[in-house]
């Protein structure tokens, strides 16, 4: 079952669909050591990356398996970075969160309002029960942010990542959706 990826606004952001002119800025963001220190894969080296993630961004949506949308600030424009849903399953309704937001987004709350939107949307539109999360323990930010939209730390995945020789473990975060307090909600785009 296809997905339909949502286009979603807040107080500050939009929520849409990848286009090819947004190749250049994830470029750009995956490519960062900074923004990178704390995925499970080195920064992008080569600009086809970027392709490549949109190829799979359009395929998650046609194969019903996730949406990513392209996140942008309302007032300029600005690439802002993504936020998404991967490995929904129907059957057992539930889903994984993932965000990536450039650095000098990072501190302005909008990965908090981003997720939060798309939380709604999923609770709502997909029906979902449970959605999961993790983040590398060393990522504090990472966390308040989970823990902002009302995520639950559920465990620690020990060294269960190495990136560059280096090791470290995950916290698994879950939200249900009878835990699920939904503030300032999304508002379809127009």
């Amino acid at each position: 079952m296809a997905l339909t990826t949502p286009i979603l606004r807040t107080d500050r952001l939009r929520l849409r669909p990848f286009t090819d002119a947004d190749t250049d800025a994830l470029f750009t963001l995956h490519s960062s050591t900074t923004v990178m220190r704390y995925w499970d894969s080195p920064p992008w080296t080569e600009p086809a990356r970027a392709g490549r993630f949109l190829a799979r961004c359009r395929e998650m949506a046609d194969d019903g398996t996730g949406v990513r949308v392209a996140v942008s600030r309302t007032g300029d424009g600005a690439f802002v970075g993504w936020c998404g849903l991967s490995e929904w399953t129907p059957v057992h309704r539930s889903a994984s969160l993932g965000y990536c937001l450039d650095e000098a987004m990072w501190g302005h709350g909008y990965a908090t309002e981003a997720a939060r939107a798309l939380l709604r949307w999923a609770f709502d539109t997909l029906d979902l029960n449970r959605v999961q999360a993790e983040a590398d323990t060393r990522n504090d930010a990472s966390a308040r942010v989970l823990e902002k939209v009302g995520f639950v730390r559920e465990g620690t995945l020990r060294e269960d990542c190495v990136v560059n020789g280096e090791v470290s473990d995950s916290w698994v975060y879950g939200l249900l959706r009878r835990d699920w307090r939904p503030s300032h909600g999304p508002v379809p785009a127009r």
